[in-house]
């Protein structure tokens, strides 16, 4: 068993990420690029101090949006509407942020709490409409991603719209009391001087946090344990007296929350309002994040690291004459790999499980038939 679970947490990630580099390396080398060139680039680019501090800021909400859809996974809801959700959600916050004014801690609680409220209450919808209509959640969450986008956009328009400076179009500014600090004098402890205009959002202690809460769950608590058997076994979980109905509700409401705080790194950490081009895109690479990452909470750390470098790494690419779409060949082949990586991989170690057991099973009947001789 412990054989399995190392060749799947660590051989197949590893399998997928050579498959990927080998699709990148062909499709450069017909372009007639030396890929070795392409890849030295970005892993000096990428591995600078600003770049690094930029790929752990961008790593944040990758992780907790990857964190929003394997709770779903753990019980095979697949909440596609993290996108709309944590938009809505940053919308809402920004909004009511700006309008109060409380010491620092309590407004900051005061906005994630917001933020969390808005995002479990959509996501709520789509678990409702499972429960009580049977509409599946993939489609019930796409859905409400539309919906959410042009909620926003009118609320945003309408409604939350505050005084524009200028060209910038955006919510009113959240108090100095409603910002979370740079982690920069942190890093001065350890002799690391960014760059001024870098700064390490402190929302990252959040995210651990978050990361660390994530596994209690899942792995620590009755919910947890609830939530794994509905997604193993259904039928049974609901003859141990688990109420599925109920859990659908809870775990779409628990996703939405989490989902809620996609982007407030982006929002109490550089923003300070909602503006017309709030960050986008975090819900739906959260999904490969989470995919890669085998909704573990240390394995979506290493995914969403990975996916940060290469959307980093890949600015440098335009300034070497080498197509920057080559990051996003690794990205979607890397997600590819890993699935398909996952289920080889499985399938082997089942394999192995199996033949274990037979020999087993052999060597005890050829024991019991001694005996009886």
């Amino acid at each position: 068993m412990k054989s399995r679970r190392w060749l799947v947490a660590v051989v197949a990630p590893l399998a997928a990420m050579v498959f990927s580099v080998g699709v990148a390396s062909l499709a450069l080398i017909a372009f007639d690029i030396d890929p070795l060139f392409a890849f030295k680039e970005m892993w000096t680019f990428g591995t600078s101090t600003e770049s690094l501090i930029n790929i752990a800021n961008r790593s944040v909400p990758l992780y907790v949006a990857a964190m929003a859809v394997a709770v779903g996974f753990k019980m095979n809801l697949f909440n596609i509407g993290v996108e709309g959700q944590y938009l809505l959600a940053a919308l809402f916050a920004a909004w009511a942020g700006a309008l109060v004014a409380l010491p620092a801690v309590l407004h900051v609680a005061f906005i994630l709490l917001v933020a969390m409220v808005v995002g479990s209450g959509w996501a709520w919808i789509a678990g409702f409409l499972k429960v009580k209509r049977g509409i599946h959640e993939v489609i019930s969450t796409i859905m409400l991603n539309f919906i959410g986008f042009s909620l926003s956009a009118y609320l945003f328009l309408n409604v939350f719209r505050g005084e524009t400076e200028g060209l910038i179009v955006a919510t009113g500014q959240i108090p100095k009391s409603g910002w979370m600090p740079s982690l920069n004098p942190v890093l001065g402890w350890f002799g690391v001087t960014p760059r001024r205009g870098s700064e390490l959002q402190s929302f990252l202690i959040i995210a651990i946090a978050l990361g660390i809460g994530y596994h209690l769950l899942v792995k620590r608590s009755r919910f947890g344990f609830d939530l794994r058997a509905s997604g193993i076994n259904p039928a049974a979980a609901q003859a141990s007296g688990v109420d599925p109905k109920r859990m659908i509700i809870r775990t779409m409401m628990i996703s939405g929350a989490i989902a809620g705080l996609v982007g407030m790194s982006v929002l109490l950490g550089f923003f300070h309002q909602y503006p017309q081009d709030f960050s986008r895109g975090y819900g739906f690479n959260g999904i490969a994040v989470a995919l890669l990452g085998r909704n573990h909470a240390a394995g979506m750390v290493f995914a969403a690291l990975l996916w940060g470098f290469l959307e980093r790494s890949s600015l440098i690419l335009d300034l070497r004459d080498v197509p920057s779409e080559i990051v996003t060949i690794i990205q979607g082949t890397v997600v590819l790999g890993v699935v398909v990586a996952y289920e080889v991989v499985s399938r082997l170690a089942e394999r192995q499980t199996v033949r274990a057991a037979a020999r087993a099973a052999a060597a005890l009947e050829s024991g019991g038939a001694q005996e009886a001789a």
